[in-house]
């Protein structure tokens, strides 16, 4: 099995590549997802982090009020690496478990932190998708109801771009149109080892996506 480790900063158009790559055939794990998974209440990772951040991160009903632990830790780095060390080892077992539940030749682990948590050293190639800082502030407002002020936030918290583009093996430009970024995706999955060359990305899913 060929393993894909899908990355780039956030609303860069990761989901947009992923889906792509499920077209194609490929098994697509969405880490964030799987994070949420792991904050669930009863979780040792739930624990933890209330254990760090305190109830006020909390919904009436016990679970994890995401955007509040998300402006906390946006505004500091210090609390951001601290959700980090907590979540970052409980989705790398999940992933490896998911891993190993792949049934296709291609699978594909889509992780905004993939470098930060060393998650690529179970990769054979890494993604990074890219886009210009304009086109990610306009999805944050559009696509989560975030004013332009919190949408650069966020932006600036992670890390340099360049870094990630530094290691990968192949990026992916998302500041064009669909179909320039649907071209570079079918170009580096036709490069791929021992893959069966594709023509076009087919518009039913051939792999999965949990």
């Amino acid at each position: 099995m060929y393993v894909i480790g899908l990355t780039g900063n956030i609303a860069t158009g990761k989901s947009t590549v992923a889906d792509m790559l499920a077209r194609l055939g490929a098994c697509v794990l969405d880490a964030d997802k799987l994070a949420h998974q792991v904050m669930r209440p009863g979780t040792e990772t739930y624990r933890r982090i209330v254990g760090r951040f305190g109830e006020a991160i909390l919904k009436p009903g016990g679970e994890i009020d995401r955007p509040a632990l998300g402006a906390i830790v946006f505004a500091d780095p210090a609390a951001l690496r601290d959700l980090d060390g907590i979540v970052h080892p409980a989705v790398v077992e999940e992933s490896l478990r998911w891993l190993q539940a792949c049934d296709r030749p291609v699978a594909v682990i889509e992780a905004i932190k993939l470098l930060e948590a060393n998650m690529h050293r179970y990769c054979d190639a890494v993604w990074v998708v890219t886009s210009s800082r304009e086109q990610q502030v306009n999805r944050l407002v559009t696509t989560r109801s975030l004013t332009t002020e919190q949408a650069e936030q966020r932006i600036d918290a992670q890390p340099d771009p360049q870094e990630k583009i530094a290691r990968a093996d192949v990026v992916i430009d998302n500041s064009g149109s669909l179909d320039a970024t649907r071209a570079q995706v079918l170009r580096a999955w036709n490069a791929i080892p021992g893959v069966p060359q594709a023509t076009d990305i087919p518009k039913e899913k051939g792999g999965s996506r949990p």
